[in-house]
């Protein structure tokens, strides 16, 4: 049971607990007025009546994400996403609230908590530049996501009774028309293209809507090419790994989860490594199946890398990667994407970045198989189909264009009905012949008036 104390102006609310350790405490709150220490009072005995009675804990949020990424991040992330939420817990979350109290964080806290990450700018992390003076709606729903989670866990754990982050409302993300390559810019880069590395990649990501990190961690035992095989127009590709660079420390701490291969670096003394890993959601990993003439492209591209492996013999580090360095070294998406920029410039091209032309694959798929999501999906690997209907709903609002143009012609031009007028409703004027003698009866000036009026009519 909880009582009231009144101490001077303020009131406090006393109760009894028994901790983690078996040990009898005593809590003193305090509140304002009387009447929020009567309220506090009653919530605290209901708790404690049907057992949902949340013991005090002083532990902060600073301390509290550190054992929530130790118990829960270690065994639930993969290195890629332990890396990025230990950076927005260390870059947005610690330093605007790490110092309060688990249990001070309520709905209203955490409510201007996303209120400061609006005016909050980003930090520049690797000497790459922010695009934006202030966090994008787009990082702010990765922060709220990160901390939901993270509550969720404190109230299993029976540290707080609810989540303050379930409901809490966020800034709109707001998916804008991305900036692509027509079909006539692909093929003026892929003429214009000197560089085979970038060659392949470009068909790869156009034919196949590969992102970049699974281009460069494709393995030849994943490409199926033979002669039998685009005979049958059934030349594909399997994606089942990507290549990205991931901190040693997240390496660590995950023991080499979902880790395939961990490339040995060329110098030491470095903080990351280059690795091979599954992809992070399993719809990612697809088949996707080859236009012939990519097909070819890649016989031919096999044909010159085994030359070039003749050639280095022992010098030549082979990891059986479709695209790698000249010494069969992993290729790392900064090279690829220095020469897609040089290519830009000298092609005289729009300004787009390698990635666009996954967008690009993926528009010019929804046009040609008007509108199927899930055929498209199934390539792209989205694990949501509403990525594609959210990123790419101008393509399928044009489809639905030519579906009007197209019931023009087969309903309403044959037979024509073009000139064809609405129905006008018939107006029809009743009169009440037994109203209209016992009006005249009763008004016999009126029955005069009417009579002068036939009379006239017939003259």
């Amino acid at each position: 049971m909880a009582s009231i104390i009144k101490r001077k102006k303020a009131y406090s609310v006393v109760y009894s607990y028994t901790n983690e350790n078996g040990e009898t405490k005593q809590k003193w709150e305090t509140w304002h007025t009387h009447k929020e220490a009567l309220k506090r009072k009653a919530e605290i005995e209901n708790q404690q009546n049907n057992g949902t009675f949340v013991i005090p804990n002083s532990q902060k949020i600073c301390d509290y994400m550190y054992e929530f990424v130790s118990l829960y991040g270690e065994k639930k992330w993969g290195v890629s996403t332990y890396d990025s939420n230990c950076g927005l817990i260390a870059n947005y979350i610690n330093p605007i609230i790490g110092d309060l109290q688990v249990q001070e964080v309520t709905t209203r806290v955490a409510d201007k908590f996303v209120q400061t990450l609006q005016k909050t700018k980003p930090v520049i992390r690797r000497n790459v530049q922010p695009k934006t003076e202030y966090l994008t709606p787009v990082n702010i729903e990765k922060i709220v996501k990160l901390m939901s989670c993270a509550f969720k866990q404190a109230v299993r754990w029976e540290m707080i009774g609810k989540n303050p982050f379930e409901n809490i409302v966020i800034p709109k993300v707001e998916y804008k028309k991305r900036d692509i390559w027509t079909t006539e810019n692909i093929r003026k880069a892929l003429n214009s293209c000197t560089d085979t590395k970038l060659y392949i990649a470009m068909n790869l990501a156009f034919a196949c809507s590969l992102r970049i990190g699974e281009i460069l961690g494709l393995t030849w035992d994943n490409v199926h090419i033979s002669d039998d095989d685009i005979a049958r127009d059934d030349a594909y590709i399997y994606v089942d790994k990507e290549l990205t660079r991931a901190s040693k420390r997240a390496i660590e701490m995950l023991g080499e989860k979902d880790i395939i291969h961990i490339f040995k670096p060329l110098m030491a003394n470095t903080s990351t490594r280059l690795i091979l890993k599954k992809p992070k959601t399993k719809s990612s990993e697809r088949k996707v199946w080859l236009p012939k003439t990519v097909a070819y492209i890649m016989k031919e591209w096999k044909k010159s890398q085994e030359e070039i492996k003749g050639f280095l013999g022992d010098e030549y580090e082979d990891f059986n990667l479709v695209i790698a360095l000249p010494n069969g070294r992993p290729c790392e998406n900064r090279v690829l994407e220095k020469e897609f920029i040089k290519l830009k410039e000298e092609a005289g091209l729009p300004n787009v970045v390698f990635h666009s032309l996954r967008h690009s694959s993926t528009t010019y798929k929804l046009k040609l198989n008007h509108g199927d999501l899930k055929a498209t999906q199934g390539d792209t690997g989205h694990s949501q189909i509403n990525m594609i209907t959210d990123v790419y709903a101008h393509i399928l609002d044009e489809d639905r264009k030519v579906n009007a143009q197209k019931f023009e012609s087969a309903f309403y031009a044959n037979p024509d009905l073009r000139d064809v007028r609405p129905p006008q409703e018939k107006t029809e004027t009743t009169i009440d012949i037994a109203a209209l003698i016992e009006q005249l009866q009763a008004n016999p000036e009126l029955a005069a008036t009417l009579a002068g009026l036939i009379g006239t009519a017939k003259k």
